[in-house]
């Protein structure tokens, strides 16, 4: 048995249908919707579906930083008995602009874990779905700077291939999508798919930020923008680890764009 926390969201709704699929035992849990009901601010509320579970993929919220303890969390993964936990943390981490607090809790808990540090999204486009359905108009702070966004869909299937198999214990694996894209590329790519011109407009960072921060902590905030303003060479860099895990390339945004296409008509 595998357990999924955050089985709703862009990682773990894909992530539970690709373990289902190939005939595991999953047992879904976030804090509403399907599957186990538990929020990892309150880890005792996990504790009843981790009875014989062979892994946890461990996925939390943007706010859990401010709100959680994920030591709380491992300790009580550790007390039930389960042996290998997946941590899904973030590129960030890596260059520093993202506290190690959540790794350090995992690396530290005395279980096999396996570290997943994905970059830039490609489903943070949907931000963009609104405008450009209502108002083919799309608004983006720093137009042409360039990250290699990654696919959830990659990030899930790297996900069940390191909850399942051998040879993952201590890994860190850094994900991305195959070529860097700006945010004005991607309005082209979304223009050429819909077949409608698109407006682009650019923000600045302060438009963007008073945006961002209806939906994000504030130091989230800081350092996305930081991010997406003057990425370090790191974070522009194509990784290899999603080729090295699957044995195929990444996922383009094209590619993601095509399987969610409805929500920019």
């Amino acid at each position: 048995m595998i357990v999924i926390t955050g089985a709703t969201g862009n990682v773990g709704r894909p992530l539970v249908q690709t373990l289902t699929a190939l005939g595991e035992d999953v047992v879904p849990v976030s804090r509403s919707g399907a599957g186990h009901q538990a929020d990892l601010t309150e880890p005792e509320t996990l504790r009843p579906v981790l009875d014989g579970a062979k892994a946890v993929f461990l996925l939390t919220s943007a706010d859990f930083l401010a709100r959680g303890n994920l030591r709380s969390v491992v300790d009580v993964l550790r007390e039930s008995g389960v042996p290998r936990v997946v941590l899904l943390s973030s590129q960030g981490v890596t260059t520093q602009r993202h506290p190690s607090v959540h790794e350090d809790a995992v690396t530290g808990s005395g279980l096999e874990w396996t570290i997943l540090r994905p970059g830039n999204f490609a489903s943070n486009a949907l931000a963009w779905a609104e405008s450009i359905r209502t108002q083919r108009a799309m608004y983006a702070p720093y137009a042409d700077v360039a990250l290699p966004a990654v696919d959830p869909q990659d990030i899930a299937e790297v996900a069940a291939a390191v909850l399942r198999e051998p040879g993952h214990a201590g890994a860190v694996y850094t994900l991305t999508g195959p070529v860097a894209i700006s945010p004005r590329q991607q309005a082209k790519v979304i223009e050429d798919a819909i077949g409608t011109p698109i407006q682009f407009t650019e923000l600045t960072r302060e438009q963007a930020r008073t945006g961002m921060l209806t939906f994000m902590p504030e130091p989230v905030v800081e350092a996305t923008l930081d991010v997406l303003g003057a990425p370090l060479p790191s974070e522009q860099a194509v990784s290899p680890d999603v080729e090295k895990v699957l044995g195929r390339t990444p996922h383009t945004f094209a590619d993601w764009l095509d399987r969610n296409l409805p929500a920019f008509r």
